[in-house]
């Protein structure tokens, strides 16, 4: 898949449903690798579950085993358990430092994937192909946009 996409000289594009911590670190993961994610977030905001906590939340892991491996805590953060506006804001500088928020689709919310394999053979088990690979490289993931919506 690399190659082809060297060769070709197109990105071939990822899709990440949500801007959470998961969805964030996917992002990034996908760019140094050369392709271009699309994360898709339902909220107009990142953060994922931080974004539903009420404020007085703190951490329940000392905040230097909280933390993006690349991307320390800035020494204002003294807190061991920082509040969930702290944590918050630590997540948001983190897209912003990684330019992450020009690849997220801001209230857009995936309702249902389609794949379909481009073979002969149906069943799930056979989207595998048995080899270790997870897709077949002659299927595709089908979507339809409705307003904000993916189906």
């Amino acid at each position: 898949m690399a190659n082809e996409q060297r060769e070709s000289g197109k990105k071939q594009v990822i899709a990440i449903i949500g801007a959470g911590i998961s969805g964030l670190l996917a992002c990034k993961y996908s760019l140094s690798k050369g392709f271009d994610p699309i994360v898709f977030e339902s909220e107009s905001s990142i953060g994922g579950v931080w974004t539903k906590t009420i404020e007085s939340t703190k951490l329940q892991t000392p905040k230097p085993l909280y933390q993006f491996s690349d991307f320390p805590w800035p020494d204002s953060v003294t807190e061991v358990f920082p509040d969930q506006h702290t944590v918050l804001e630590y997540i948001e500088s983190y897209a912003r430092h990684f330019a992450l928020l020009r690849n997220i689709q801001f209230n857009t919310k995936v309702l249902s994937l389609s794949y379909e394999s481009g073979d002969d053979s149906d069943g799930e088990l056979n989207l595998w192909g048995g080899a270790g690979e997870p897709f077949s490289t002659k299927g595709k993931w089908t979507k339809r946009e409705r307003e904000n919506q993916i189906e």
